[in-house]
């Protein structure tokens, strides 16, 4: 099995090209469900979690054609044509590998008024129930059985009627089920405290250019008019703020200066404010921003929430980097409730970390070493990651197939800007 190896203690400074974003394209390929005519996504990232979504909707009977010169260059598209639909089911086999594959459901039965999808599956971040999915689904007119490990939904006239829905916490996975499933919805669907996340907002546009008629974009509540149905279209995948703000961290913890060309700061003010809070240069560029550490990183405090608040992706990321800040930080998980498990793997290395339920008080330290390290999840894995760029020694990382589900050519993109760290097979 293949680990990352890195070589602490060098300033990182130069330029990172920016993919496209993870959590935006798994939302815009099951759009191609929708629709009869042809798909394509451009600034499409290389990534495992695309190549499984891409096999899951080979499965429904959706055809897929990829094109492109290089791996990340933004040329890089996926055209999705799914004018049969072979399958309305999605097996277990497949979406275990991810819980992305859950927003098949909604798509899939607006336009065939049927879907059974598996139980997802996915990062072992904590629970993550898809009972909000479903109730949204529910209010819009379909009828939801759970049997065997499946969820099957119906439409019981051929199309969902539409209707309205107050999610009672805010949900990513499930706005976005709701939005896709209304698009094709007979009447008119409001959707209250949707998400607002930029994500959702790249959805939203590549949705309306594929003719869906939806009003109040970027705001918690959105009112979605149903149309007969939707068309093709080439649509862009934004820029990933994830990746960008993990980038940041790496500038961050080891005294660099780095450019995230292609990085959309509008999307990225909580985590930019938290750079600045640690005494970060942050400027904006012509390419995207440019991200300086300039002294001896001051210490933060934040608390992870729904966008526009400071992202439960980038906790690990920040925690990591202010192991190396000077005092205590502060930070308190209000999304997921075990997402600490990066935190024995950073103590192995030298943190001081002290947790307690969803509170953890990190002590910055003068030093780290480089260990063996164990990723459990996405996050956490390019949280060790960082802390291997300062350790002393040198750092293994293993179970980097967590890493590649969200990180595009990461050892490149580090070595490009003065890191030492390369990909070692196993046996």
């Amino acid at each position: 099995m293949d680990s990352i190896w890195v070589q602490g203690g060098k300033r990182l400074e130069g330029k990172i090209p920016i993919s496209g974003a993870k959590n935006a394209v798994l939302t815009l390929i099951p759009c191609a469900l929708l629709t009869e005519e042809k798909l394509t996504l451009g600034n499409l990232p290389r990534l495992a979690d695309v190549d499984s979504f891409s096999h899951l909707m080979n499965e429904l009977g959706v055809a897929t054609a990829f094109a492109g010169r290089k791996a990340g260059e933004h040329s890089r598209k996926i055209t999705l044509d799914a004018s049969e639909i072979a399958s309305t089911v999605a097996p277990y086999e497949l979406v275990r590998k991810m819980r992305a594959s859950i927003l098949v459901l909604g798509p899939m039965l607006a336009r065939m008024g049927e879907s059974t999808v598996s139980l997802p599956g996915g990062c072992a971040i904590g629970d993550r129930p898809i009972d909000l999915h479903l109730r949204a689904l529910e209010a819009m007119g379909a009828e939801i059985e759970l049997a065997e490990g499946y969820v099957k939904a119906v439409a019981p006239k051929g199309k969902l009627p539409g209707g309205e829905y107050s999610f009672p916490v805010v949900s990513v996975g499930a706005t976005e089920n709701a939005v896709m499933a209304a698009t094709l919805c007979t009447g008119e669907t409001n959707l209250f405290n949707a998400a607002r996340e930029p994500e959702i907002v790249d959805l939203c546009n590549c949705l309306v250019a594929m003719g869906a008629k939806i009003e109040g974009i970027g705001s918690s509540h959105l009112k979605i008019t149903g149309v007969e149905a939707l068309h093709g279209a080439e649509y862009e995948v934004m820029p990933d703020r994830i990746e960008a703000g993990s980038y940041a961290c790496a500038a961050g913890i080891t005294g660099g200066s780095i450019e995230l060309v292609g990085a959309r700061a509008k999307d990225m003010l909580a985590i930019t404010n938290a750079l600045v809070a640690t005494g970060m240069l942050t400027e904006f560029t012509t390419d995207g921003l440019k991200i300086t550490a300039t002294d001896k990183l001051r210490p933060l405090a934040v608390s992870t929430a729904p966008y526009p608040g400071f992202p439960t992706d980038m906790q690990a990321q920040f925690m990591s980097m202010m192991c190396m800040a000077d005092g205590e930080s502060y930070f308190e998980e209000t999304i997921f409730e075990n997402r600490f498990m990066h935190v024995p793997e950073l103590r192995r290395m030298g943190a001081n970390i002290d947790t307690r339920a969803r509170s953890a008080i990190v002590h910055g330290v003068d030093k780290m070493t480089g260990a063996k390290v164990m990723a459990t999840d996405l996050r956490a894995s390019m949280s060790l990651v960082l802390a291997g760029l300062v350790a002393e020694g040198e750092t293994e990382v293993l179970r980097v197939y967590h890493l590649d589900r969200g990180y595009e050519r990461l050892e490149e993109k580090l070595a490009g800007v003065g890191a030492t760290i390369e990909r070692r097979s196993g046996g």
